[in-house]
């Protein structure tokens, strides 16, 4: 069996199963206080991230969603890195999701004349932190975010990526 998962556009078939990975990600493994009304953009994944310079990506083993990235467009060439889960059992070495997912996210966004990425992230998330640093992303203040990010009420770290 390949261990590596399949990285494919978003499309509505797994509407569920990205709202349940991410919800359960954010509540059960990290406690933090967020539901589903307070992300309107899960339920409308296709309008909200899916135009302009923006897409979402599912990270798949077999037809199970194991991980999300998506980029939203923030104007001038640049985008928000949003959404980034990958489920607790397909972290690490032995699948790479995170890797494959953020690997195909930056090659897109080459692909598509995107010239930065930002994105906000939680304190305790340590582990997506080392993970942005060892992939080229720099820290940033949240003075040095574009006009357009939006800044989420949880993030606190910020990271951009310059895109080559």
């Amino acid at each position: 069996m390949n261990n590596s998962p399949i990285v494919k556009e978003y499309s509505s078939e797994y509407q569920d199963q990205v709202v349940d990975l991410i919800l359960n990600i954010q509540q059960k493994e990290y406690n933090i206080p967020i539901t589903k009304s307070d992300q309107p953009d899960l339920f409308s994944i296709g309008d909200f991230y899916q135009n302009g310079k923006g897409n979402f990506w599912l990270a798949l083993i077999g037809d199970k969603v194991v991980g999300t990235i998506s980029f939203l467009d923030i104007g001038n060439q640049q985008v928000a890195l949003r959404k980034m889960f990958v489920d607790k059992d397909y972290r690490g070495a032995k699948y790479n999701t995170a890797s494959f997912l953020l690997k195909n996210a930056i090659k897109w966004a080459q692909d598509n004349e995107i010239k930065a990425i930002y994105l906000g992230t939680t304190p305790q998330f340590l582990a997506a932190h080392r993970f942005y640093e060892k992939n080229g992303f720099t820290t940033i203040g949240m003075t040095e975010l574009p006009e357009n990010f939006p800044v989420l009420q949880v993030d606190k770290k910020f990271y951009q990526y310059l895109v080559e």
